[in-house]
């Protein structure tokens, strides 16, 4: 009886010693996940030129101490809980949800304007689809020394896709990388651009050369029209040239109907940048008949002495 007693006593304390333990390990897994989670704060404000719009700042501390902010406008389409009508006064409860995770806010509106709190919760399947695809999201996170979780924030702001990966890849353009993919969802390049930029005649362009292409509004139809007035070139960063200092089509056939085709991008850029035209072009032959794109430059900035 004594015995059976003792050995009631010692499962009893097993299974106390076995429930403290799973108790222990809820509570970690509890703490352990308070911790990790991104919260913050959002500010809104209504946009009365896009009234489909919104834009919405995200703010956060990071880990070490630093502030992160992201500001984006967003169609009202793409926020769940949140419509045109509810963001003027009131309570509100509204979600973004994306491939990298959800975003979930609450707050309060009052005459357009909005600001409350936000918590980040992370898809970790998005980890895997996009390792499989050769997009490695943990190595991107510990190489900018930030948490995986706040990469994949960054990529649900930015609506970092999977079909987005796919899409690119189709493209076969080489060696890409989580970057690419930050860059090609902010400066909107996709497989379709990719590949006409690369029928255009450049097929080694990066995706640095891409985004350039997007900032300057460089597309093959701009690059065929330059080489369809004869002043083709296969240097890429000549045609940023041609876009920054706006070097049209328009501007090349003028040239080209007064005989200038044998010109450098360098004498392009320069004619341009000192608003030389077709009819000054006209006047100054009319004086100097084989007058040189430096003598016309030195004409027209008055180093040369003109009588028109």
């Amino acid at each position: 009886m004594r015995g059976g007693y003792l050995m009631q006593r010692k499962i009893l304390q097993i299974l106390s010693g076995g429930a403290a333990a799973i108790m222990m390990f809820i509570v970690g897994t509890m703490l352990v996940g308070a911790q990790s989670a991104l919260t913050g704060e959002w500010t809104a404000s209504i946009k009365e030129k896009s009234p489909d719009k919104i834009h919405i700042w995200f703010e956060r501390r990071t880990a070490n101490g630093g502030c992160n902010q992201n500001g984006t406008s967003y169609a009202f389409s793409e926020l769940q809980g949140l419509t045109r009508d509810n963001v003027q006064n009131g309570r509100v409860s509204f979600k973004l949800v994306r491939d990298a995770g959800t975003i979930e806010c609450e707050g309060t509106f009052t005459n357009g304007r909005g600001s409350g709190t936000f918590t980040f919760v992370p898809n970790r399947e998005f980890v895997d689809a996009m390792r499989s695809r050769g997009f490695d999201f943990e190595k991107q996170a510990k190489d900018h020394a930030e948490s995986l979780d706040e990469r994949l924030m960054t990529a649900a702001m930015l609506n970092v896709t999977v079909a987005l990966a796919d899409d690119l890849r189709s493209a076969n353009f080489p060696n890409l990388d989580v970057g690419d993919l930050f860059k090609a969802a902010i400066f909107k390049v996709d497989g379709k651009f990719m590949a006409e930029m690369k029928a255009t005649g450049f097929p080694n362009l990066g995706m640095e050369e891409l985004v350039k292409a997007r900032i300057f509004k460089i597309d093959a139809e701009f690059v065929r029209k330059i080489k369809d007035m004869g002043f083709g070139t296969n240097d890429f960063e000549n045609l940023v040239q041609y876009s920054i200092f706006k070097v049209t089509p328009e501007f090349l056939a003028d040239m080209k109907a007064e005989g200038m085709t044998n010109l450098t991008a360098e004498q392009v850029v320069q004619l341009r940048i000192f608003k030389i035209d077709a009819d000054f072009i006209r006047r100054a032959r009319a004086e100097e008949p084989d007058i040189t794109i430096e003598k016309l430059v030195e004409m027209k900035i008055g180093v040369r002495r003109k009588t028109f």
